[in-house]
């Protein structure tokens, strides 16, 4: 009897988050899978089974592939100079230097100002007529560079932003994981006469896996749900060169109001990043050291 009432109090317990998570998450996951295979309802035509009518639709779109391709090079890009830069931030603040803790809030403030702040911010950095960087450039005979109005650079503009927003935040993960790794196995390895960079790579690197394992997967899905500061500094353009598959949905479902394509497209997404979650569990899950 006591046990059956443990396991009823513990169900209770975790209900209200079930609830929240089916309510949230799931029902609405399932509900967006069953409209893409339905056609958008109209005033006076109302919605019919489509069948992958709309998945066909999708592939034949080239909007689609372009803005899978832009998505796909910024979190290549992205992610890896984003954990690269955090975890150096990481050492440089985690050794003995003055300044510790302001350095350490300035390298953490990208990550607290809305990200609408942040690309209005560099929006004014990006200006090819007064823009801080037309500025620092127009010495080396560099002026009038319109870096948000062409197809070259403004998705490497959006890119630059985005590492510039999240690096701060990865390093505090890093940081935290560095202050967990034991001073005795630095002495151990001072002892030995290993070097810093071999205690680094031998040592400490493994001893990160864990948090680089969490980093990597947080900064995927951040890549994936880039939206708000393309809705700000270039509206997807040039001739959408800077349109991602998030942007894309927004597009689709809010400005031409078709939801039914806007569904398709937000499962094409899930699935993505659900093969690309998989996939760094597998393989990252090999090299990852838990103490």
């Amino acid at each position: 009897m006591t046990g059956t009432r443990n396991t009823v109090h513990a169900w209770l317990l975790v209900l209200p988050a079930c609830v929240l998570l089916a309510a949230f998450t799931h029902i609405p996951i399932i509900t967006t899978f069953i409209h893409s295979f339905y056609s958008t309802p109209k005033p006076r035509r109302p919605s019919r089974f489509v069948g992958f009518d709309n998945y066909e639709a999708m592939l034949a779109d080239p909007i689609f592939w372009k803005s899978l391709w832009n998505n796909l090079l910024y979190a290549g890009v992205s992610v890896p100079v984003s954990i690269a830069l955090a975890l150096a931030m990481a050492l440089f603040v985690n050794s003995k230097l003055r300044g510790q803790g302001a350095l350490r809030l300035a390298y953490f403030t990208p990550t607290v100002l809305p990200m609408i702040a942040v690309a209005n911010i560099w929006l004014f950095f990006y200006n090819p007529q007064y823009g801080l960087i037309d500025q620092l450039l127009k010495p080396f005979g560099v002026v009038g560079v319109n870096w948000l109005g062409s197809q070259g650079t403004a998705l490497w503009c959006l890119i630059v932003v985005g590492i510039w927003k999240e690096a701060g935040f990865f390093m505090i993960f890093y940081l935290a994981a560095l202050q967990q790794i034991s001073t005795e196995l630095r002495e151990c390895a001072a002892i030995e006469g290993a070097s810093r960079w071999t205690f680094f790579w031998r040592v400490s690197f493994p001893l990160l896996m864990p948090t680089t394992l969490f980093v990597m997967i947080n900064a995927v899905i951040n890549a994936f749900r880039l939206v708000d500061h393309i809705f700000v500094m270039t509206g997807g353009g040039p001739d959408n060169a800077t349109s991602v598959l998030l942007y894309q949905i927004y597009v689709v479902g809010f400005k031409f109001f078709d939801q039914a394509y806007a569904a398709t497209l937000t499962i094409v997404l899930l699935l993505i990043l659900g093969v690309i979650a998989i996939g760094q569990f597998l393989l990252a899950d090999k090299r990852v050291h838990y103490q």
